[in-house]
């Protein structure tokens, strides 16, 4: 189990929230609300938030804006990572990595099978780095969501989380890009 540093401080950073959906508003997108309250909640920064339909040129076009724009740094998806034909969050994203967070996916199912059982096979949640930008794309269900964040991402999006996490990696990109 990690721990947390004493000697390191909170860094925040700019997060987008997407969410996949053909249907949700933003007055009834629970899971993107979630994303978001968490994201605040410790501290990062909403940079940008958006609903896209489940179209893989719609989700490359709005993430691929986010991967090019330097004031956003993470990435977090939720919808479209299960098996209906219109799922296609990971055929649309995935092409966007520059590298596979191959971890990502098998931890949250494993975490996922505690909550929901066998059905988290049906979850194709992936991770990935494009042009210096953290992308985590996570199943629709605001359950899923909170079990993503809480049990994997905030820790890896906190800078005094050990013996290791994303935050550095990021802060050496943005310097890189100055």
């Amino acid at each position: 189990m990690g721990r947390c540093s004493n000697d390191a401080e909170f860094v925040a950073l700019n997060i987008a929230v997407l969410t996949v959906s053909d249907t949700r508003t933003l007055e009834t997108d629970t899971s993107g609300q979630a994303l978001v309250d968490r994201l605040e909640a410790v501290g990062h920064k909403l940079q940008a938030r958006s609903i896209v339909k489940d179209d893989v040129y719609q989700l490359r076009a709005q993430v691929s804006a986010w991967i090019a724009d330097p004031q956003v740094q993470v990435v977090l998806s939720t919808g479209g990572t299960g098996f209906s034909h219109r799922d296609s969050t990971p055929e649309a994203l995935e092409p966007l990595f520059d590298k596979q967070i191959e971890g990502f996916g098998e931890l949250f199912r494993s975490l996922s099978y505690d909550e929901i059982g066998t059905s988290t096979i049906q979850s194709r949640a992936v991770a990935g780095l494009a042009n210096g930008t953290l992308i985590f794309c996570l199943p629709g269900s605001t359950g899923a969501c909170r079990t993503g964040w809480d049990r994997i991402i905030a820790e890896q999006l906190d800078k005094r989380h050990r013996p290791c996490n994303f935050v550095d990696m990021l802060m050496r990109h943005l310097q890189e890009q100055e």
